[in-house]
């Protein structure tokens, strides 16, 4: 009976729990929705302006003045590591971190890596051994445009002060519920890249060109790495949602078994209890 008590507790325990993971899940498919919409809406802009800022600067051949798209002999490197503040997402945050790793030992092994983190993991996995020199785990408290601007600002100040030759951004990209692709793209200089489609057009620009590219660097930069702390995190709930579902399945697949074990051993007992009441009574009888 004391076997049979253990298992009846266990059933209890894996029930408990399952009505955790199935709450958690219902949370995060509920989040996902609002995220996955508004990083769908956003990425078009976003492209957009990064192609009309690259095709610009590709066209003023040079004549670009603009700090940010200066390019220098790489020494120092910043990396922006976006996770989660939270666990229980599958390997949406060790992935990323991995991919870090993988960057800093094996891009830049002989180069400065300092780092600066959003996420609360992301910073308890690179706090103890590599330089971290910010931490904004505290801007998925208010997500808005505002806040990741004044990071981005950070960072734009980091790199006009000659204090990093390249600063690139490390976080996963949504591309559907159960589905998050590794992602590292480079945010500061800026890359100037040539569209050969429409390099033999002639247009009128009004301001000039390079007033255009002046005013609309800040503003690219700061929706770059907007889109980046979207698309991570709309990436958290979808992986979430997954990991909980997964973990709402194993749980009862796992109290279905115990079940039955259980009532295997119930069933035994039983059986064994009758057995001695029957052989009692014979013994009596002789």
């Amino acid at each position: 009976m004391a076997n049979l008590k253990e298992i009846r507790n266990r059933i209890t325990s894996i029930g408990s729990t399952m009505q955790i993971t199935s709450a958690m899940k219902m949370v995060s498919a509920a989040k996902l929705k609002k995220a996955q919409d508004a990083i769908t809406a956003m990425r078009p802009y976003s492209n957009k302006l990064t192609e009309l800022l690259q095709s610009l600067s590709a066209t003023l051949e040079g004549d670009v003045n603009s700090v940010y798209a200066e390019k220098r002999e790489v020494n120092n490197v910043l990396l922006v590591v976006i996770t989660s503040n939270r666990g229980l997402c599958g390997a949406f945050n060790s992935s990323v971190i991995k991919k870090a790793l993988d960057i800093i030992n094996i891009s830049y092994s002989d180069k400065n890596v300092d780092i600066v983190t959003i996420g609360k993991k992301a910073n308890d996995a690179f706090s103890k051994k590599h330089n971290v020199i910010a931490n904004d785990s505290d801007l998925f408290d208010d997500l808005t445009f505002e806040n990741t601007a004044k990071i981005a600002e950070f960072l734009m100040k980091k790199y006009a002060d000659s204090s990093y030759d390249r600063i690139e951004l490390v976080y996963n990209r949504f591309k559907n519920a159960a589905t998050q692709i590794e992602t590292n793209e480079q945010f500061l200089p800026i890359v100037a890249e040539t569209n050969e489609e429409n390099s033999n057009l002639d247009y009128i620009f009004e301001p000039s060109k390079l007033e255009i590219v002046e005013g609309l660097i800040p503003k690219s930069l700061k929706m770059q790495l907007y889109k980046a702390v979207r698309d991570s995190f709309a990436s958290e709930h979808g992986a979430r949602m997954t990991a909980m579902h997964k973990a709402t399945d194993n749980a009862t697949e796992l109290r279905d078994e115990l079940l039955l074990t259980y009532n295997k051993a119930r069933q035994a007992a039983i059986t064994n209890e009758i057995l001695e009441i029957v052989g009692g009574a014979e013994a009596l009888n002789n």
